[in-house]
């Protein structure tokens, strides 16, 4: 018996082109949804840190580490090798002016200082020689001079006579002759006994300065040489407390070998180092402050170190203004806040996780509602420790999100769900 077979309206293939069809309409729809529209995430405000837009005193500063250090160190070396022969105190000691710290021995120098006051004696012995025999030459010239002057007056006078005689004819020619040849010799002799007497004086004085200048030059030396024998005893410029002594019992130590440091006791300074991006931002007179036994105190640089060390720093001196804490110690690590502007009135955003995301180009923006943030546009400027200053982009009043977007991606808009 035949039976009639009722036409399927939906069958497998139908189904699943219906399917496909549906899918692709989704998905384009989905598409054009995304790229017109903005993307949305719900989260959940107890996991985010919302800030409010203030206007505000700032100051841009940065915190750096401050070591207490003696206001005045005068540092101690060797001004001559030797052995350590003696010490007088120990590392710590306060000490006075011209107190002695340790003694030190140098048989070479010590050698050499002996042969030194040697030849200055030698060379007085002999100055005194010359001197003598100077006098005595002299003695001699000046006898001659006058046995020359005693015969040139005689030879005058006979001439003078004998010309008178001469002219009255009481005399001859011979006679008057001889007298005449006899006083010119002795006026020829007269001048060369002056020539001589004149050239020995300048001769001996200037023999004398030589020899003055050279036994002068002798004890100039000598001196040093005590000098340099003395400095193996190492005294205290100044008064104050030794410190860092590295010197024992016949341990060697060559010239300009570090000893030891005297503290001055005068007052403290504060050694800061600072990250060397700052170095073109650094100089004297900038101020800062540090917290103490719940008291605020303030520090001026008065000195900048521009050598960079390994480390990536450089140190700056700042001492202190007005009264300095009661207790503080040297060696004592301090907190500083080093003020790197002029405190100024600004739109101040709190710091937070948003910038490493954000770069401080954009953020997201409370709604008024408090129900959604939105991204906008901003400008930062200068920073501290807690504050960005906005120059563009946000108002005081305004509310932004300011944790962490590292799971937002590319979220235009966050549903704040409480």
């Amino acid at each position: 018996m035949d039976r009639k077979i009722e036409k399927k309206t939906w069958n497998s293939k139908k189904i699943l082109t219906i399917a496909g069809i549906t899918g692709i309409i989704l998905l384009i729809g989905g598409s054009i949804y995304l790229t017109s529209g903005k993307s949305k995430l719900d989260v959940d405000t107890e996991r985010l840190t919302i800030s409010t837009i203030t206007k505000g005193p700032f100051q841009e500063f940065i915190p750096v580490n401050g070591v207490v250090m003696p206001l005045t160190t005068i540092f101690l070396d060797a001004s001559e090798g030797g052995v350590v022969e003696e010490k007088y105190v120990e590392d710590g000691a306060n000490l006075k002016k011209g107190d002695r710290i340790l003694r030190m021995s140098n048989t070479d120098l010590e050698l050499t200082l002996a042969n030194q006051e040697t030849a200055v004696y030698a060379e007085q012995t002999q100055m005194q020689i010359s001197h003598n025999n100077a006098q005595q030459n002299t003695i001699s010239k000046l006898n001659t001079m006058a046995d020359v002057e005693n015969a040139y007056k005689e030879a005058e006078r006979v001439y003078k006579l004998d010309k008178h005689l001469y002219d009255q004819k009481a005399i001859g020619l011979q006679e008057y002759q001889s007298a005449k040849n006899t006083y010119d010799y002795q006026v020829n002799r007269y001048k060369l006994a002056k020539q001589i007497l004149r050239q020995d004086t300048a001769l001996v004085k200037q023999q004398a300065s030589q020899s003055q200048e050279q036994y002068a030059h002798m004890k100039t030396t000598l001196e040093l040489m005590r000098k340099k024998v003395a400095g193996l005893v190492l005294v205290a410029p100044t008064d104050g407390q030794l410190t860092s002594m590295d010197a024992e019992v016949g341990q060697s130590k060559n010239k300009g070998e570090h000893l030891g440091q005297i503290d001055v006791q005068s007052g403290f300074k504060v050694r800061v180092d600072i990250d060397e991006h700052y170095l073109s931002r650094i100089y004297t007179g900038l101020k800062g402050d540090f917290q103490f036994a719940d008291q605020t105190y303030n520090l001026v640089i008065k000195k900048v170190y521009t050598q960079v060390k390994t480390t990536g720093s450089f140190q700056v001196d700042m001492q202190f203004v007005g009264k300095v804490p009661t207790g503080i110690r040297k060696g004592q690590t301090l907190q500083v806040r080093l003020a790197l502007s002029d405190q100024m009135q600004a739109v101040l955003v709190p710091k937070g996780g948003f910038f490493q995301q954000t770069g401080g180009n954009w953020i997201f923006k409370v709604s008024e509602d408090g129900s959604k943030a939105y991204r906008v546009n901003i400008q930062l400027g200068r920073q501290s420790p807690d504050y960005f200053v906005v120059t563009e982009g946000l108002n005081p009043g305004d509310k932004v999100i300011t944790s962490s977007y590292e799971t937002y991606g590319d979220i235009q808009e966050l549903v704040l769900k409480k």
